[in-house]
């Protein structure tokens, strides 16, 4: 019978570089809108899971489909726009 040795050295000689760095959590925050907007979506979606759904929640997932491309052609722009050279807008 073979034993199976534990990896835990493995497993945490790298554990000070898992915190995320300053940078991605910059990507996080200028993507929260995009995330919160995709979050209501899903909820919307959720709740007509188990049932017909009726014309609220149809009109309540349109306006959390058009809130989550709202959000996300703004992070669009603001990352089109961040990498445009100066005077090239």
């Amino acid at each position: 019978m073979s034993h199976i040795g534990t990896v835990q050295d493995a497993v945490t000689a790298f554990a000070d570089f898992k915190e995320p760095t300053n940078a991605e959590l910059d990507a996080i925050e200028r993507e929260m809108p995009v995330i919160l907007a995709d979050v209501d979506l899903l909820d919307a979606q959720i709740i007509t899971l188990d049932r017909i759904p009726t014309e609220l929640d149809n009109r309540r997932i349109r306006r959390a489909r058009r809130r989550a491309l709202a959000a996300r052609i703004a992070l669009a722009n603001r990352t089109t726009a961040a990498t445009l050279p100066v005077g090239a807008a």
